[in-house]
């Protein structure tokens, strides 16, 4: 057997750094003589098996990448297979071309798994960008609410002394969104009828609704986050948005990792201060997106109203909960993982 035919050995202590929500590198151990030798390698990655997984995405396959050797650490990226937040599996084999243009090709190394990350700064600027294309005319308004069933405010005043507590963030909306999971806060809404101004007469997130002045929620003393732009398989979009009380645990969450919004020129949620004395601040809030707006501190009953609404609750179907991305929609898929 000639040097050129010598096995290579296998490939041994895999390194993934620098993982980002669409690439990571790859490092592990060869002999120097495998080192010169070695003109590819295979890069076997895969999607770790899940029990519960994701209906509304592509079914992913085993993806073998073949690249020219070069000097480790090696980067691997692409959206076309990679997504955020994801757990993966990867092996790899050294491999030296012959004449004949067959590889000769060492035995796969041991398997091992990573998770990819959450949309950077970056990212989120541009599905802010794409939102913004898509917000439409500003709208006033003077009211946050938020609908529930009964048992849900039967329990805030029997066992949270009336306080509506922040809850963690679920995982609808952008796989690679930087609260899902992470953040907690109380949602609101503060989208309007065209023909009244009035909050609609219907919801499917229960019967009731609490209904609090926007100034309590949105003041000169809160700092906005933009966090997501998504839609579910039709034809409307959602904005998800984070107000959080300056200095807060909440406000220090989002300022590395968040887009923080102009109060009073964005377009999407604006603040304006009034304009003489006695008047009202003004409110408004986009036209063409529906907002959902996370405020990340508890939030009293007695700051506002709780009435049932005067349309049908509708189906709990037509709710966000846990929903996900359609991730073949133009408008607001981005050139990263979903």
């Amino acid at each position: 057997m000639t040097e050129m035919e010598a096995p290579l050995s296998t490939p041994c202590n895999i390194q993934i750094c620098e993982v980002t929500c669409d690439s990571f590198r790859i490092a592990w151990d060869m002999t120097p003589e495998d080192t010169a030798r070695a003109t590819h390698f295979f890069i076997d990655l895969s999607r770790k098996e899940s029990k519960d997984p994701n209906r509304f995405k592509h079914r992913d396959v085993p993806t073998k990448l073949v690249a020219k050797a070069v000097p480790l650490p090696m980067a691997v990226r692409g959206h076309w297979f990679l997504s955020p937040r994801t757990e993966y599996c990867v092996a790899v084999q050294t491999a030296v071309r012959q004449p004949d243009g067959d590889y000769l090709v060492s035995e796969w190394s041991q398997v091992v798994e990573f998770c990819t990350g959450d949309y950077a700064m970056e990212h989120l600027q541009q599905l802010l960008d794409k939102a913004r294309g898509a917000a439409g005319r500003l709208l006033k308004f003077s009211v946050f609410y938020r609908n529930q069933h009964p048992d849900y405010f039967d329990y805030v005043r029997k066992e949270c002394g009336g306080l509506m507590r922040p809850a963690l963030k679920d995982c609808s909306g952008s796989h690679g969104s930087p609260i899902n999971g992470k953040l907690q806060g109380v949602f609101f809404s503060c989208n309007t009828e065209f023909d009244t101004g009035l909050p609609p007469k219907d919801s499917p997130y229960g019967p009731l609704r609490f209904q609090i002045p926007a100034g309590h929620l949105l003041n000169p003393n809160i700092n906005l986050y933009f966090a997501d732009f998504y839609c579910m398989y039709t034809a409307y979009h959602y904005v998800v948005l984070v107000l959080a009380p300056v200095g807060s645990e909440g406000d220090t969450f989002c300022r590395t990792r968040l887009p923080m919004l102009d109060l009073a020129s964005n377009p999407f949620l604006t603040y304006s201060d009034p304009p003489g004395p006695g008047d009202e601040p003004l409110y408004c809030h986009a036209s063409d997106v529906i907002l959902e707006v996370l405020f990340t501190e508890p939030v009293h009953l007695d700051q506002g109203s709780v009435e049932q609404i005067s349309g049908h609750h509708q189906l709990k179907s037509l709710t966000t909960a846990n929903a996900k991305k359609d991730p073949s929609c133009k408008v607001c898929n981005i050139s990263v993982g979903r």
